[in-house]
């Protein structure tokens, strides 16, 4: 079947697209890498012998960071819904955030130890209406929030992408009743046209 205008001009732009090329040629799997190499460059999250959960980590660059930050002696466990080829030193769990029994097998991974840094790069399957993408986001943005304050340690950051729009404001607000300070981040390998940006939450409290 023939592809569409729209896919083919996706494409072209995908392949011109200067993240992409650098990712290659750099060894990352996609070029979501440099927006969380952006915000470590700015805010210092990472650091050696961490234990990091890398929410929606498929196709698994911010896993790739996350283990070389860490260094050995950190822990990093990734989770997507959809398959992520293997990486040395990650741990991977297949399956969906929303179901309970994942979230169950993602505990038993973690072994009752507490969490320096929980990464979500989560986002909904993209339907192209408006106010159902919002919600699903938000929704998963929840989750992340939920799933961080069962399993980071006191101090602890959380990273989260989420879209600007309907339940942005409060759900900053929620994130500011558990840590001591909340900054948006807008990575420049952040396409301009996406209404995405990333909050970085540290200093975990309950």
């Amino acid at each position: 079947m023939a592809k569409s205008t729209s896919s083919r001009r996706w494409l072209d732009r995908h392949v011109k697209d200067p993240y992409v090329q650098r990712a290659q040629r750099d060894g990352y799997r996609s070029r979501a890498a440099y927006k969380l190499l952006e915000i470590q460059e700015k805010d210092r999250l990472i650091q050696p012998g961490m234990r990091i959960v890398d929410l929606g980590a498929t196709p698994g660059s911010w896993s790739q960071i996350a283990h070389r930050l860490s260094g050995a002696r950190g822990r990093v466990v990734a989770l997507d819904i959809l398959p992520m080829e293997a990486l040395s030193g990650v741990s991977f769990l297949q399956g969906d955030f929303r179901e309970d029994g994942v979230l169950v097998q993602l505990r038993e991974m973690l072994g009752g130890e507490p969490l320096d840094l929980v990464l979500s790069d989560m986002a909904p399957n993209i339907t192209g209406m408006m106010v159902v993408d919002q919600t699903r986001a938000v929704y998963l943005a929840e989750l992340a929030l939920e799933f961080t304050r069962e399993h980071l340690k006191p101090g602890g950051a959380l990273v989260v992408k989420i879209f600007q729009g309907e339940g942005f404001d409060d759900y900053v607000r929620e994130l500011r009743g558990s840590f001591t300070k909340v900054a948006t981040r807008k990575p420049k390998s952040s396409r301009s046209a996406s209404r995405e940006v990333f909050l970085v939450a540290k200093g975990f409290h309950t």
